[in-house]
């Protein structure tokens, strides 16, 4: 089963780092809102769990920072004879910093809707079987000591189909 929770992941970081993924989409958000908004390097998406505060006295975080992982599987059989045919609750948590406390949840909300926009382009097929079909949930956390001064961090979770 860590292989089907590592496929998800990879294939995940993969849209939020390609072309058409954050890069490109945060750029696109900014100018819809007219807003300067810092870009999202792929250097700046991460395939772990990490806790805000570990991350930042150990790795040097450079904000916005994203992290993509697996939360859990739920293998319910769905699919008789599969080795695996469930659920995968996927993870995208994004991290933001202002030294601003009234910027800090208006960049943290542009980004979400970022990460949403990438989402919303890749429903379907992800391959290895693996199927996206929406949907998904954000929750906001309170302005914490961070980052800049101030940082905030939303959760982006949502659920995938796995057949394999």
């Amino acid at each position: 089963m860590a292989t089907i929770a590592s496929s998800a992941v990879k294939a995940l970081h993969g849209m939020l780092t390609g072309g058409t993924g954050l890069g490109y989409t945060v750029a696109a958000v900014a100018a819809r809102e007219e807003i300067r908004l810092a870009p999202i390097e792929a250097a700046q998406v991460s395939a772990s769990m990490v806790a805000a505060d570990l991350a930042e006295k150990t790795a040097g975080v450079t904000y916005p920072a994203v992290y993509v992982y697996c939360a859990g599987l739920h293998n319910t059989l769905k699919e008789k004879f599969r080795t695996f045919s469930g659920k995968a609750s996927m993870v995208v948590e994004v991290r933001a910093t202002h030294d601003r406390l009234e910027h800090v949840s208006r960049d943290l909300e542009l980004y979400t809707a970022a990460v949403t926009e990438v989402l919303d382009a890749h429903r379907g097929e992800w391959g290895e079987g693996m199927f996206y079909t929406g949907g998904y949930k954000v929750d906001y956390g309170p302005v914490k000591r961070g980052g800049r001064n101030f940082a905030q961090t939303a959760k982006i979770t949502f659920e995938i189909d796995v057949s394999v």
